[in-house]
């Protein structure tokens, strides 16, 4: 009892009065069935606007329609491979996981689990989380539309219409999931990327003759009562959630205005959209372009937000307040500066659940280059990266003039509390920071280590959401990262669902340059639940030129008796590493056991876990990478 005061007053102070007033007023309102009236089920049809209307008096887009495009066309094997799998109900999952869902799937049957929603159910009587149900993001994913992107790339480059299935897909759509009702009417940042999908193929297939008045009157009923969910539920996001949901919600509503202005209500979804926007941009993107979720992937999904919202302002001679374009060009300096060069990937820190709302080329998910290119040259960046087929469908023809290339040596962005030394062969990485925003995993003082485009040390990634407790316990927690533990003990104590406490905070952090090394020394307070007073300093130290790093970790008043526990992550591919651990024999224990990486949501793989464990306070490890 005592425990859950505690954590529900710890829970009080770091998320704030307001997140808890909200959260409260919410589940009452939930409970009490006054929030279902907000969102009524079968409402009569109405034409909204008429397809006509539509033509003549919608906003501009990134093209007019597909005979507009005019970019080379080039077409692929993949992009044909994956057009063949989408047309036999074969669908790839986050980037990662392909299931046959069959040419019939009904849009609410989880493929991981087999479980089946109920469509008759108000969104509002659905839960997230289901031991029965699954992860409910598998269900979510297809209906997210992002894979209308393969077949309207399919369409372009083999130029074979493929109008007839898309409208086939989103009319089956709209038939399985009644206006409020079921799975797919429950996260209203879902709600919005598939009004933005849908939009995207309206205006490709603007002229197609299989755009009829019939399919676009469905099409138009269900957009505006998707649109009128995510303004009736977007105090949750902005209050509750906080996160790139609510950017993505706020920009959804501010585009109705200009690509729908005929809805009733849509002038006003424009105005608070765009202002709600940029406070969202300026609130979860700090002052050094780093993100308030902590997660290289949510932080590409803003990025890829950012580039819609900027391109078609522009294009409709609109534009946002001067914060929003600073902190889209400090999020691409930051990112860029985390990124390696040889392929675009940046280290899997963080959430990471799969997520690529507008893939728009061929490359692997974890290349950040395109997305990255394609905001850099919307604000006439040059980041000295291969043009991408992104920058074609957004109309971004335009010749940069501001290049921007991360130089060698330290970068430090302490506002998010991370420092990166950059060498041609090397890339190091090191979180060291405070969280004014809650953390959705254990992993402060994480270091990342990348050899030539390998990542020799690495963060195990997120895997699932929705699993068994000790499988999130792992990925979550400080167990799957580059960093320390007391026993078995997590720098955080976990509590429900995303929901951490005793938050780890930075207690100092230094960086500097001597003529032969980079070196970075930094501590945090942690393991709270364990004792007090409990920080974990951490020095690390690169040789210039050599692929080799020193690191000391110390734990100060650890309690007496115990282990700390040093562990490193090393993929099965990985380059021979040597370690040197310089203590009295017999002080250090040495294991090598089968750790998990999760490079992609909801697929786990094998690889090598090194931990070094003593009942001292401190250990010194020398890391070499051979070959």
């Amino acid at each position: 009892m005592l425990a859950r005061i505690r954590n529900s007053l710890n829970l009080l102070y770091n998320m704030g009065w307001r997140y808890s007033q909200f959260r409260i007023k919410h589940e009452i309102l939930r409970r009490t069935g006054l929030l279902k009236k907000r969102f009524p089920v079968a409402p009569h049809y109405k034409q909204y606007i008429t397809l006509e209307d539509w033509k003549k008096n919608n906003g501009r887009f990134f093209f007019s329609s597909k005979e507009a495009l005019s970019f080379e066309r080039k077409p692929s094997k993949s992009i044909k491979e994956r057009f063949i799998n989408l047309q036999a109900g074969r669908f790839l999952f986050f980037n990662s996981i392909e299931f046959d869902l069959g040419a019939d799937y009904n849009w609410v049957t989880n493929p991981d689990t087999g479980f089946s929603y109920d469509t008759q159910k108000h969104w509002t009587e659905i839960a997230d989380y289901s031991k029965e149900a699954g992860d409910i993001k598998y269900v979510w994913e297809k209906s997210r539309f992002s894979y209308l992107f393969d077949i309207i790339r399919y369409d372009y480059h083999f130029n074979e219409d493929c109008a007839e299935f898309v409208f086939s897909e989103i009319l089956s759509w709209i038939k399985a999931n009644p206006i409020n009702c079921g799975p797919n009417y429950r996260c209203s940042q879902e709600t919005s990327l598939r009004v933005l999908n849908w939009t995207f193929a309206l205006h490709y297939y603007r002229n197609s003759s299989f755009l009829t008045d019939e399919i676009f009157n469905e099409i138009q009923f269900a957009v505006y009562w998707q649109l009128h969910h995510v303004y009736q539920n977007i105090d949750f996001s902005r209050i509750a959630v906080r996160n790139n949901h609510a950017i993505t919600e706020t920009l959804t509503l501010y585009l109705t205005g200009l690509l729908f202005p005929a809805f009733l209500g849509s002038a006003l979804w424009k105005e608070k959209g765009k202002k709600w926007f940029e406070q969202e941009v300026a609130y979860q993107i700090y002052e050094d372009g780093t993100f308030l979720q902590f997660s290289m992937n949510y932080h590409r999904v803003v990025v890829q937000l950012l580039t819609w919202g900027i391109v078609l302002a522009a294009k409709n001679n609109e534009s946002f307040n001067q914060t929003v374009y600073e902190r889209a060009v400090k999020s691409i300096q930051f990112l860029r500066t985390c990124m390696v060069d040889e392929n675009g990937f940046l280290p899997n820190y963080g959430a990471n659940d799969g997520a690529l709302f507008f893939k728009l080329n061929d490359d692997d998910y974890r290349d950040y280059r395109p997305s990255l290119g394609a905001l850099a040259k919307s604000l006439k960046m040059d980041l000295d990266l291969p043009e991408t087929e992104d920058e074609l469908w957004y109309g971004l023809d335009s010749k940069p003039t501001n290049k921007w290339i991360p130089y060698v040596g330290i970068h430090s962005f302490d506002k998010g509390g991370y420092y990166i030394f950059r060498e041609s062969d090397t890339l190091t990485f090191i979180r060291c920071g405070n969280h004014k925003d809650r953390p959705s995993q254990a992993d402060n003082l994480h270091l990342d280590v990348w050899y030539k485009g390998q990542n020799v040390l690495c963060d195990a990634g997120s895997y699932k959401y929705n699993t068994d407790p000790e499988t999130i316990k792992y990925f979550f927690g400080s167990a799957s990262h580059n960093t320390v533990m007391i026993e078995d003990y997590d720098q955080m104590e976990k509590g429900a669902r995303f929901i951490w406490f005793g938050w780890t905070q930075a207690k100092e952090s230094q960086f500097y340059e001597t003529a032969d090394s980079y070196c970075f020394t930094g501590s945090i307070v942690a393991f709270k639940q364990v004792g007090k007073g409990i920080v974990h300093a951490r020095q690390v130290i690169k040789k210039k030129g050599n692929p080799v790093w020193f690191i000391k970790d110390s734990i100060i008043n650890k309690p007496a008796g115990s282990r700390m526990k040093q562990l490193w992550h090393l993929p099965l591919s990985h380059l021979p590493v040597q370690w040197t651990i310089t203590e009295e024999p017999g002080a250090i224990e040495k294991q090598k056991k089968e750790g998990y990486v999760s490079n992609k949501y909801g697929r786990k793989e094998v690889s090598e876990m090194v931990i070094f464990a003593t009942k001292e306070d401190h250990i010194f490890t020398e890391i070499e990478i051979k070959g």
